[in-house]
């Protein structure tokens, strides 16, 4: 093990807090080749469909989410539901948007890491 790589430990109680969009709140680890966010979304919260090079796996920790999955009006796009104690992975490139059906908390690990996410204001 290399001494030259510092190890980080937080709380996520203790890491500041980001607000990217209306109903949302953001806690960040940003390492080399992954980053990891605590979200908070608050019901009736939407995610406009993107899509990102970084690959996102969302883990869902309390409440429910609605994707849609695929280019909107495409014969390929399906919408699912994802709740508390569920896993979703998106590959790289793939359009997806988000909707709140509760308040949820999800931990969505991001590779590579990325200081912009789909949630993200545009200027």
């Amino acid at each position: 093990m290399s001494t030259n790589n510092p190890v980080q430990i937080a709380a996520w109680s203790n890491l500041p807090i980001d607000r990217p969009m209306p109903l949302i709140e953001r806690r960040r680890v940003i390492g080399t080749q992954a980053m990891i966010s605590h979200v908070r979304l608050t019901r009736g919260c939407f995610v406009p469909s993107h899509a990102h090079e970084n690959e996102q796996i969302t883990c869902l920790l309390e409440g429910r989410l609605k994707f849609g999955l695929g280019q909107p009006g495409s014969a390929e796009y399906r919408e699912v539901v994802a709740s508390a104690g569920e896993v979703v992975h998106l590959p790289s490139n793939v359009p997806h948007s988000a909707e709140a059906l509760a308040d949820t908390l999800v931990l969505d690990v991001f590779a590579p890491p990325s200081a912009t996410t789909g949630i993200d204001k545009k200027d």
